[in-house]
């Protein structure tokens, strides 16, 4: 029998405590899966006095993780401490210039420095894994980079941020409001105590980046992608959605086009009989459009202690049975930079909700503009407040909402532009994306 594969583990929070749970719990079926045992003989944290629940007795403790990647007593180093610099990445660069394979569930670090890990990997001929850098249980990175190699993939998609997914279904569901949400989201441990990372579309971004290279072979680059959160989202945009058969969600989404690459985070209205759009609370969701085959869409806790370490043990397992595979599914020498595609230049439908002036003219206005950018409506409703007048209407403006025909960006942003400087609306127009799907 081939000898347990040694493990070391730098970061005992929750994902590190439910990692040693795990290999303790499926000892027997792990062998048998893997044709040799899983050992984890090593450990890396901050405290070592704190009660983790888990039995760390017989493992060697480091209190410096470029000390414990370096250890000639493991085979694999395990980074669960986070964050895109050190010590994080000097760990894992020891790791894998020592020859030792690298598992993380660091998107932060694979969004910045994962290329150079990459390069790294290959010239030691070690394994990087990372499937729950992305989506945690969800096998989203196997299944681009090994499952689909034989497919040419046009479009990715999908719910990568559980906290913002929770938010806007508690809005709709409950006829809440953004911040009512958010507080909540908070007291139950879904939020951070400042949450702009999560809700202005930053940790979605940093997932997508690496979705783009699995499923495009481009260089992972977070600056190349559109961002754009969810804090603008107002309760009358989920009932507008609910009423016109739509739903609301932050989506990541790459997409091959005439003019490259476009990446974007943004909110996104889908349609209600989607897959995509059933998904809610803090479940995440992607959804790949290839060639030759329809739509898969694979959903799942994108979060959690458990969840994540699964994805972690996964990881792990693949090096025990000696599976290699370039982290972005191709050499890194072969990965194409990509520019951040200019959002002008984005094609779609739009949902757009104003406040028009109740006078004369307006509604010929609006629509010269629309004509003027050959921009063509779907379906215009004016709506009126079944509970008496609200403050705008009060001051004579009505909420007005559109449903374009596809067009594109910049016709939109300068029909609206036009619309304003005629001075027959009243406060910033809202405007979100309609994906089709």
């Amino acid at each position: 029998m081939t000898k347990p594969l040694r493990v070391g583990v730098a970061g005992l929070g929750t994902v590190g405590a439910a990692l040693i749970a795990q290999v303790a719990a499926q000892r027997a079926q792990l062998t048998a899966r893997c044709g040799r045992g899983i050992d984890i003989v090593a450990v890396c944290a901050r405290s070592k006095a704190k009660n983790r629940g888990v039995d760390l007795k017989k493992m060697k403790w480091f209190s410096d993780p470029v000390e414990l990647a370096g250890d000639p007593g493991i085979d694999v180093f395990v980074e669960l401490m986070g964050g895109s610099g050190d010590p994080a990445k000097t760990a894992v660069e020891f790791a894998l210039a020592s020859g030792k394979s690298a598992v993380t569930a660091n998107k932060a670090l694979l969004a910045k420095h994962g290329v150079k890990l990459a390069q790294l990997a290959e010239k030691s001929g070690v394994a990087l894994n990372y499937e729950a850098a992305v989506g945690a249980a969800i096998p989203i990175v196997k299944t681009l980079r090994e499952g689909l190699t034989g497919n040419s993939i046009d479009r990715i998609y999908g719910i990568l941020n559980g906290t913002c997914n929770y938010i806007l279904t508690r809005m709709e569901q409950e006829k809440l409001s953004f911040a009512e949400c958010l507080k909540q989201a908070q007291q139950l441990g879904y939020a951070e105590a400042n949450p702009a990372f999560d809700i202005e579309g930053h940790d979605t971004a940093q997932k997508l980046s690496l979705l783009a290279s699995l499923a495009f072979g481009t260089k992972v680059d977070q600056s190349a992608i559109y961002v754009e959160g969810i804090s603008s989202i107002a309760a009358a945009d989920l009932a507008a959605a609910d009423e016109l058969g739509y739903r609301v969600k932050l989506l990541g989404v790459a997409v091959k086009t005439p003019q490259g690459i476009e990446q974007r985070v943004h909110p996104t209205m889908v349609r209600k009989e989607s897959s995509i759009a059933q998904v809610m609370g803090v479940t995440n969701a992607v959804t790949i459009d290839a060639k030759g085959i329809n739509p898969i869409t694979l959903i799942g806790p994108g979060a959690g202690g458990a969840a994540t370490a699964s994805a972690v043990l996964s990881d792990i397992a693949d090096v025990a049975r000696g599976q290699k595979t370039s982290p972005f599914g191709r050499p890194t020498a072969s990965l194409t930079s990509v520019r951040k595609a200019p959002m002008q230049r984005h094609e779609g439908g739009y949902y757009i909700r104003l406040m028009a002036r109740d006078k004369p003219g307006t509604a010929a206005s609006i629509a010269t503009r629309l004509a003027e950018q050959e921009i063509s409506l779907e379906s215009i409703v004016q709506r009126h407040p079944k509970d008496g007048p609200s403050a705008d209407t009060a001051k004579g403006s009505v909420p007005v909402i559109l449903i374009t025909y596809a067009t594109s960006e910049d016709g939109v942003r300068k029909a609206l532009a036009a619309v304003g400087r005629d001075k027959v609306i009243s406060g910033r127009p809202q405007v979100i994306r309609i994906e089709k799907n």
